[in-house]
């Protein structure tokens, strides 16, 4: 099995705290993370990272040109769907492949997950599973009914053309725009039930997360953890800090209670893997290769318009100054076919001609 997480280096701390848990609970399993950076530096030497994969080595196509559009929190979602492929690609003699946000945290195998993909392509976590919390039933209408920290898939026809799809539909639209329906990459699993053979994974012990704690019957026996008759094999420690806090505030009990026990121990070990401040790293792709500051709202000018994207080979060698002179100019129309054959070397293969039509 391998379980991978995706980054920049200012998370590698979680990615730390995670891969300790992964190697301590599932011996078998295979660490690796994904990396978005210009380079690795020397804070991603870990003892349990079994291997650290810069998003560009992996890439088919002009990697730069596709980065640009992205800001530091669409960035570590917008290449997973590569790297699903890149990994079933060069692993064959793996056949079961999970992925975990790095601020994840694992408790005991996957013991019920090992079995279904043996034969279920695909599987899925929904954000909830019971009704009641009328807050987090809004938020999942609009971020998304199944929780991306976790996917996991087998080596199959099947679970190869759903990640074929959603790696495209990355591709074109991986951006946090909740206005326009899109949630970086997790909105558009909404739609994976419909369209592919899909498990939706009702075990309360995976993915059990702080859209989880209200009536989460979370208990301690024997010291292992339970929710709910079901025992805990992950949490996801989203909101870390204060949003967490906030949560437990409001949704638990007062008192001692079994998963602020856990955050307590999840605290200790978040911050003793930041002891050498890596999570206050500048994300290398932030920046032009001047050492200027991108301006984000150029990024979202670039993504929405297709032909000064594909006419630009490599964004980071302008400024914030030529990127806006070339955002307000139209481009030469003796280089549409240059942008063409761009998108034909970059882009996804089924969308193709849509996306002609909209740069005619």
């Amino acid at each position: 099995m391998i379980v991978f997480t995706s980054i920049c280096t200012n998370y590698a701390h979680k990615a730390r705290t995670l891969a300790k848990s992964v190697k301590e609970n599932i011996p078998d399993a295979k660490f690796i993370v994904c990396l978005t950076e210009r380079e690795v530096k020397e804070s991603m030497d870990y003892p349990y990272f079994d291997e650290v994969v810069l998003s560009k080595d992996m890439w088919e196509g002009n990697f730069n040109r596709y980065i640009y559009k992205h800001a530091i929190v669409e960035a570590s979602t917008a290449v997973k769907g590569r790297f699903f492929q890149y990994l079933i690609k060069n692993y064959q003699d793996e056949n079961k492949f999970v992925y975990l946000d790095p601020d994840c945290y694992v408790y005991s195998d996957f013991v019920e997950l090992r079995k279904l993909l043996d034969s279920r392509p695909i599987v899925l976590c929904p954000h909830l599973l019971q009704s009641g919390n009328i807050d987090m039933e809004l938020s999942s209408t609009a971020h998304g009914v199944y929780n991306l920290g976790f996917l996991a898939v087998n080596r199959s026809e099947e679970a190869v053309k759903f990640i074929d799809w959603w790696a495209e539909r990355l591709y074109l639209f991986c951006y946090d725009d909740i206005q326009r329906g899109i949630f970086t990459d997790q909105k558009w699993i909404d739609l994976a039930p419909c369209f592919f053979d899909v498990e939706i994974l009702k075990h309360r012990g995976y993915d059990f997360a702080t859209w989880s704690l209200l009536d989460c019957g979370m208990r301690k026996e024997d010291g292992i953890y339970y929710v709910k008759g079901d025992a805990l094999r992950f949490i996801h420690f989203s909101g870390y800090g204060a949003t967490i806090e906030k949560c437990m505030s409001d949704w638990l009990p007062e008192g001692e209670h079994p998963f602020k026990e856990l955050y307590k121990e999840y605290c200790i070990l978040h911050e003793q893997n930041n002891a050498d401040q890596v999570s206050k790293t500048p994300w290398s792709y932030g920046i032009y290769y001047s050492g200027e500051t991108i301006d984000d709202s150029l990024r979202v000018k670039y993504r929405d318009n297709s032909e000064v994207m594909f006419s630009l080979e490599d964004p980071f060698s302008l400024d914030n100054a030529q990127m806006k002179r070339i955002l307000n100019n139209k481009i030469n129309s003796k280089n549409y076919q240059k942008v063409i054959e761009s998108f034909k070397r970059d882009g996804a293969k089924s969308t193709f001609l849509k996306i002609i039509n909209h740069l005619k």
